[in-house]
């Protein structure tokens, strides 16, 4: 079996989100590994990622993660309902609306500290079922000399279901809303909310912003897909993808760098492998000196891309 984490250094960002995965690609809730399968056959998302690399090849655990996460005929965020009491799991907005409330009252503090700007906009990044936002927009109504100064909400979400939820939680009305052209389904795009204007972004370089923003993602970097890299010998870096494993297919990687190989289990859909020499998502990544510096022989390291991108505009946005 290939063991639930590769590596010592391996972080939950990548642990957690491997399991919602395969719960999405086999259709129950199997163990940790990549390679863990139950008795039953891939579901239509599981057969497109084994389409995929039938085809092409091999593909990398960040592709791995966004197409299982995200993509549009089954990712697990597509289904809308994962988060809160009837879900997977709860976030600190499910469980109390304080936390909301506290960060509302932050926002208005720093406004305030800034010279109380006139006009501001709320961002958030994966903003779940707009539980949060909720909160943030109801308490930010006790303060309304800052309330007023609100222009938009944006929303920055890839599914349409849970736009969807945001939509309603936020009290958007459907006949003020203006859906995506070309939807397999109804998927908001901008609305009006308990009198706020609300937008909705497939991406963080969708949102116009031509006011003060504030801006708040939780629980939002520590799930972006990831590339998975192991430090090889004369700091060379090979870099972790994922492989089809047939029904019969006679090896696995287990996790030491040089050990040896072990049986596949008959079961197995997927599993990892490593390539040869460095790859060119190593080459790019992987060749600051001072990161590199950190790490031994054998060590396993996971860098998200996505995240660095999406720092780098929340750092222009702010600036």
């Amino acid at each position: 079996m290939i063991p639930r984490v590769l590596a010592a250094r391996s972080s939950r960002c990548f642990r957690e989100p491997v399991g919602r995965m395969a719960r999405r690609l086999h259709g129950t809730k199997p163990d940790l590994s990549v390679g863990s399968s139950p008795d039953t056959d891939l579901t239509r998302l599981g057969q497109h990622i084994r389409d995929i690399i039938v085809a092409t090849g091999p593909i990398s655990v960040s592709k791995y993660m966004q197409l299982a996460l995200t993509s549009p005929i089954g990712g697990y965020y597509t289904r809308g309902q994962v988060f809160g009491s009837s879900g997977d799991f709860i976030t600190s907005p499910e469980i109390s609306q304080m936390y909301g409330e506290l960060l509302a009252i932050w926002f208005v503090l720093h406004w305030e500290q800034t010279g109380r700007p006139s006009r501001t906009s709320f961002v958030e990044l994966g903003p779940g079922r707009g539980t949060l936002m909720s909160d943030m927009l109801r308490a930010s109504r006790k303060f309304p000399e800052f309330f007023a100064t609100i222009q938009t909400v944006h929303m920055v979400e890839r599914s349409p279901e849970l736009r969807k939820v945001q939509h309603d939680v936020l009290g958007c009305e459907w006949e003020k809303t203006e859906r995506v052209e070309d939807a397999p389904v109804d998927t908001p795009k901008r609305s009006v909310g308990r009198g706020l204007r609300v937008e909705w972004h497939d991406s963080v370089e969708q949102v116009q912003m031509d006011s003060a923003p504030f801006v708040v993602a939780h629980e939002f970097f520590d799930a972006l897909p990831v590339h998975k890299f192991e430090r090889g010998a004369k700091d060379a870096w090979h870099e972790i993808l994922i492989d089809v494993a047939e029904p019969k297919a006679p090896t696995v990687l287990t996790p030491k760098y040089m050990g040896s190989l072990q049986p596949a289990p008959t079961t197995a859909q997927f599993k990892y492998v490593r390539t040869r020499s460095n790859s060119a998502s190593a080459a790019m990544l992987m060749r600051d000196p001072r990161v590199v510096a950190q790490f031994e022989q054998g060590d396993k390291v996971e860098v998200a891309p996505e995240g660095a991108r999406i720092m780098a505009w929340l750092a222009e946005l702010i600036s």
